[in-house]
């Protein structure tokens, strides 16, 4: 199937607390070691010209200069307008200083070619970069665990980014209930969203629950377990969500990949997932997730017994001096305020 046999498929929205409306499914743009910046390019042109309006894009990607050249030449065809669109990005941890994040998403409406982004998010809650493609033994000397002071002047630049019309809604990502109860505390402006690993693996229902309570959007990274994933993110103890016995029925009642269902699982939920796939089939099957035949209550139910509480994206490259282990990222007494 190419582009031109395909009948773009309308994706449903839903509301934000501030009022704007997303689309309840997402193409991913992280290609990881596996796939070219020029391959990630293609997948976003066909997916945009199949009917996905919401791209999930960030710096450390290294691909937003390519993909905004398919954003542009699909507006200037008319294949799109840009008020249909719902771009994501993200600062990455090397520019939480001073000013930097203003730097960081000017570069990325540069790359992408915009004048402004639906929604910006600060991609860990830490300033511990990693070298591109390093092995899960890599520290930086500079790393540190999460300061509330230090997030806050990163999120007053996020602020500033809204006020100045470059960003039209804020969010975080890898954030834990401490974290967002600070955040929720002092900020101007509330996140609207906080995009985090979700599959039917790692349901997250403390933080998913208490995202919902609080009027922030979770947007689901990884839903179907990320098979793609760096090396360095895999252990021995990882479960593989499509294999799932539950899974694997649940696929073969409504004839369709098991990794659907992870999908149509996801937004019935109530998550925004987010999957890549440089495969049009791929791409295609997963957006009819979103207008196909919905799983039966019993099937949420059941689906909702398989948790396992497999992280697959765990986070080792960011520890710091003293830390004991990935755990420590995520521990939720891990929140130090000077």
């Amino acid at each position: 199937m190419n582009s031109s046999e395909t009948k773009p498929v309308a994706i449903p929205r839903v509301q934000l607390a501030n009022g704007s409306e997303i689309p309840i499914l997402g193409l991913g743009t992280f290609g990881s070691d596996h796939v070219s910046h020029d391959e990630v390019a293609k997948a976003v042109r066909f997916a945009i010209k199949s009917g996905y309006h919401h791209i999930d894009c960030a710096s450390v990607y290294g691909n937003e200069e390519q993909i905004g050249d398919i954003i542009q030449s699909l507006i200037n065809e008319g294949a799109v307008k840009r008020d249909d669109l719902w771009i994501t990005s993200k600062v990455w941890n090397d520019m939480h200083g001073e000013g930097d994040v203003i730097k960081s998403c000017k570069q990325s409406l540069a790359d992408l070619k915009l004048d402004y982004l639906d929604l910006f998010l600060v991609h860990w809650p830490f300033p511990n970069a990693h070298s591109p493609g390093c092995d899960v033994n890599e520290r930086s000397p500079h790393s540190k665990p999460y300061l509330h002071e230090d997030y806050m002047s990163v999120w007053r630049q996020m602020e500033y980014l809204v006020e100045n019309g470059l960003v039209k809604n804020i969010g975080t990502s890898n954030m834990t209930i401490p974290k967002l109860e600070l955040l929720l505390k002092d900020a101007r402006i509330k996140p609207v969203a906080n995009e985090m690993e979700l599959h039917p693996h790692f349901q997250q229902p403390e933080l998913f629950n208490y995202c919902k309570e609080h009027s922030i959007q979770p947007i689901g990274y990884s839903p179907i377990g990320s098979p793609a994933r760096p090396d360095r993110d895999k252990t021995e103890d990882d479960t593989v969500d499509i294999e799932d016995p539950v899974i694997v029925k649940i696929a073969n009642r409504l004839n369709i990949h098991p990794a659907v269902v992870c999908i149509k699982w996801a937004m019935q939920r109530g998550q925004i997932p987010i999957p890549f796939s440089s495969k049009e089939r791929n791409i295609i099957s997963n957006m009819q997730a979103a207008t196909s035949e919905p799983l039966t209550d019993q099937e949420m139910t059941e689906i909702a017994t398989i948790d396992r509480n497999c992280r697959l994206i765990k986070g080792q490259v960011f520890l710091w001096e003293g830390a004991r282990s990935w755990e420590d990222l995520w521990d939720l007494d891990g929140t130090i305020s000077q």
